[in-house]
């Protein structure tokens, strides 16, 4: 793979990202064990918390080394990557007075990272690793040299020793000092929890929210320019069909002359059917402009149909079809919709090209949908075909355009519809056609 390419991939860019965040926060820890040593104390446990420092350090320079190899990183390698911070900024915690540490809050930080990144299962992931490391710093850690902790036990020892040699006075067991910051402690813990529950959720809402967003902006922006091609394909449909009228009258005089002086019966009959080819072109381009100028007229589902499919026999007569129809009678009103007409026009050419011979159609309705299932018996479809179906001037014919399925399809679609093509297990293909009653609905 390109590694410019892959350089701009999401995941790359995602742990670029922490690469450098990384290396900003093994700089903020350095400098922090620095300062603590200097001015605040030396009886940390120095080794380790150095040693968990030295160890984000390699491995954030093996991670500038796998930034460099030609692999896409996926979301789980993200999603190790920010566990080992917060396994290793748990050892620094730990070490350093666990819960009691002011910088305990910094696991917000790569629950957020997650959140912006990952998707969900993995943040809820973070969000239970970080809680339940926060959870464990609350019972398991080493008390701040000389902080408050150390200086709370000193205090409950002496109070233990006063009140054995103070025989009359009542027993003390806790200080209200201890008791406030033990309630402080429990109370960060508590508003982690909240703050991590509240923004995984959040995120995780957004994060669908925008997802849901640009898959409808990329519907919208392939229907506008599936409209933006079919209205061209239209615009100089238009225009072929109105330069094809001077040559076709050109054709029709010339067949005439042709069969007024030829006398063989085998060159008379060849003249007729290019004749009655020549008509049935006049005829579509007729036809085309009475439509335009017409509106849709209203009469029953099943007229509908059955007057398309004698149009389409007249188209290709050498088709044997049978066609049964099943549906509470009688059937619905509807529009003769014209985009209608020609899409279903298109697919019971593209299933006669594919079984010259014979056919079966089929037309079902209920009270919402109409069913048209065209059986043909050709040799069905092929892996490609099936899976690019529909796609602009793909086709499997020599001299196909690759247009006819892919203006019926859009065309269905518009009114709500869709198309399916599939092969029977007796051999040969069926296309469904499902479309709402109440789009074509009178």
């Amino acid at each position: 793979m390109n590694s410019s390419l892959l350089a701009n991939q999401t995941g790359h860019s995602h742990l670029r990202r922490l690469f450098m965040l990384r290396c900003v926060a093994i700089l903020a820890q350095f400098a922090t064990l620095i300062l603590v040593h200097r001015f605040l104390s030396k009886d940390f446990a120095w080794a380790p918390m150095l040693s968990a420092v030295v160890f984000l350090t390699l491995a954030n320079v093996l991670t500038w080394w796998r930034l460099t190899l030609n692999y896409p990183v996926g979301n789980m390698e993200l999603f190790l990557q920010l566990s080992l911070d917060v396994l290793v900024l748990t050892v620094l915690l730990y070490y350093g007075g666990g819960s009691t540490n002011p910088f305990v809050s910094i696991y917000l930080l790569p629950l957020v990272i997650a959140a912006a990144t990952l998707p969900r299962r993995l943040i809820w992931g973070m969000a239970a690793l970080t809680l339940a490391c926060y959870s464990l710093l609350m019972v398991w850690y080493v008390p701040f040299p000389g902080g408050h902790a150390q200086h709370a036990a000193t205090q409950m020892q002496q109070m233990d020793h006063a009140n054995h040699n103070m025989e009359a006075a009542p027993a003390a067991t806790t200080s209200p000092l201890t008791d406030a910051f033990d309630v402080h402690v429990l109370g960060m813990w508590l508003g982690f929890v909240i703050s991590a529950v509240v923004v995984a959720y959040f995120a995780v809402e957004m994060a669908n929210a925008v997802r849901g967003r640009d898959a409808q902006l990329n519907r919208v922006r392939e229907e506008i320019l599936r409209n933006e091609r079919i209205v061209a394909l239209g615009t100089q449909a238009a225009g072929a069909a109105h330069e094809l009228g001077t040559p076709l009258s050109t054709m029709s005089v010339v067949i005439g002359e042709m069969r007024h002086d030829c006398n063989e019966p085998e060159h008379q009959e060849n003249l007729n059917i290019l004749n009655e080819q020549v008509r049935n072109c006049k005829r579509i381009l007729d036809s085309l402009l009475a439509h335009a100028q017409e509106s849709s007229s209203e009469l029953s589902l099943e007229e509908f149909v059955r007057n398309l499919l004698d149009e389409w026999q007249l188209l290709r007569p050498t088709v044997q079809y049978r066609f049964h129809v099943k549906g509470q009678q009688p059937s619905p009103r509807v529009r003769a919709d014209l985009a209608l007409r020609s899409a279903l026009l298109n697919l019971l050419n593209n299933a006669a090209d594919a079984s010259p011979i014979e056919m079966d159609i089929m037309l079902f309705w209920t009270e919402e949908y109409l069913v048209l299932e065209i059986h043909d018996h050709g040799p069905g479809l092929t892996s490609e075909a099936a899976s690019r179906a529909g796609s602009a001037f793909f086709t499997t014919k020599q001299e196909g355009r690759g247009l006819g399925l892919f203006l019926a399809n859009a065309t269905l679609e518009r009114l709500g519809g869709s198309v399916r093509l599939s092969n029977r297990a007796g051999g040969g293909a069926t296309t469904e056609v499902i479309l709402p009653l109440r789009s074509i609905a009178a």
